[in-house]
């Protein structure tokens, strides 16, 4: 396992890596810090025969989502990785997308085994983690700094995988496409966001448009994000 290789890393949506890796043909479905629940809407939608848990720890972000429309095969909750609300077992795909870095350093490795408990054997946890690297992340990092974070998170799912309860079935390196239209539009996105409170200082905010200006043209600024996708295969 690594944490980036460049070699060749293909422009692609995040939408078709994971149609491509996973089967979700009558399968039981967490989403593990749902957001605002576009990936667990898309495959309820996409997949009628799935049945979706979209958990989610931002309790005004979770409000939002029980406001929006619903789907029959998709139901919001209140949840988070280190206790989930499933039995033992019962599950056959677990999503971490761009999540696992969210959860405290000190309770991932819980978050690992709590995943392993829900899976049954042979189900699989699908971890999609943005590299710490990119002229994106370049801007991020100016107010939220999250090299630490996503390494730790690497790390537990190395040791998930270290530990013999889960094997790697495949790690696959992409760039995915990101669009701003302005700096109101970056700071409705990434910066006032419900799940973490940025307080930016005013040499915070300069710093940040003018970084952001550099990449930007008559139709907004456009971003290649790298990113990396772990799957894991729980053991019997």
């Amino acid at each position: 396992m690594q944490l980036w290789d460049p070699r060749g890393a293909p422009v692609l949506d995040a939408t078709a890596v994971y149609e491509e890796l996973l089967d979700f043909k009558d399968a039981r479905v967490i989403d593990l810090g749902c957001g605002a629940g576009a990936v667990s809407r898309a495959i309820a939608t996409a997949h009628k025969s799935a049945s979706v848990l979209a958990l989610e720890v931002d309790t005004v972000q979770l409000d939002a989502n029980l406001a929006g429309p619903q789907l029959p095969n998709l139901e919001f909750a209140a949840g988070g990785a280190e206790r989930i609300p499933a039995e033992d077992e019962s599950v056959d795909i677990v999503l971490m997308m761009m999540s696992l870095h969210h959860v405290p350093i000190g309770d991932m490795g819980q978050a690992m085994r709590e995943v392993r408990r829900v899976l049954h054997p042979g189900g699989h946890l699908y971890v999609a983690e943005p590299v710490f690297a990119g002229a994106f992340n370049a801007i991020i990092r100016l107010f939220h700094d999250e090299r630490e974070v996503r390494a730790a998170a690497f790390e537990a799912l190395k040791e998930a995988v270290s530990s013999g309860g889960m094997a790697l079935v495949t790690e696959k390196f992409f760039l995915t496409p990101l669009h701003v239209d302005d700096f109101a539009d970056f700071e409705a996105q990434f910066i006032n966001t419900t799940h973490t409170q940025h307080r930016l200082n005013a040499v915070q905010r300069a710093a940040i448009e003018k970084q952001l200006k550099q990449h930007m043209t008559a139709k907004g600024a456009d971003f290649q994000r790298p990113m990396r996708v772990d799957l894991l295969r729980k053991l019997g």
